[in-house]
């Protein structure tokens, strides 16, 4: 994967999160991911971009393409200088929503990726970073 070292998307309308989650799906596909966790990463960016226009009003999505020797995966970093989350642990509970939402944002962007690390502060705005590992086979 030497064609892409990092991809930007500025998070600052609705349109921004399509081309967030279409930017994702495409380096999925060129990583080899199937259809399955092309699905998973793209709806994983989608549920963290949505959180970044409501909540943020504005922010970022970085997406990279990991190698690390045989091991390779899609990382995912949202970001934002918003109102910071006060509350991590509820935030992450399912059912939990400041926004008259399902309450599934977060801890479903969690369950479908590999890894999820999310770190915030009041005042500060708020970091997600999120990895997806390509399962080879042999």
């Amino acid at each position: 994967m030497d064609t892409i070292t990092e991809l930007r998307v500025p998070i600052t309308s609705a349109q921004d999160i399509v081309a967030a989650r279409q930017a994702g799906r495409a380096l999925a596909k060129e990583m080899g991911f199937d259809t399955l966790a092309v699905t998973l990463i793209s709806t994983a960016i989608s549920e963290v971009a949505r959180n970044i226009l409501d909540h943020a009003e504005r922010g970022e999505i970085l997406l990279r393409p990991l190698n690390h020797g045989a091991r390779a995966g899609v990382n995912v970093v949202a970001s934002d200088h918003g109102p910071g989350i006060p509350d991590i642990a509820r935030a992450m509970q399912y059912g939990y929503s400041t926004r008259r939402g399902l309450g599934v944002g977060l801890p479903g962007a969690k369950w479908l990726m590999d890894e999820f690390f999310l770190e915030s502060e009041v005042g500060i705005g708020t970091t997600i970073k999120m990895t997806k590992w390509l399962n080879r086979n042999g």
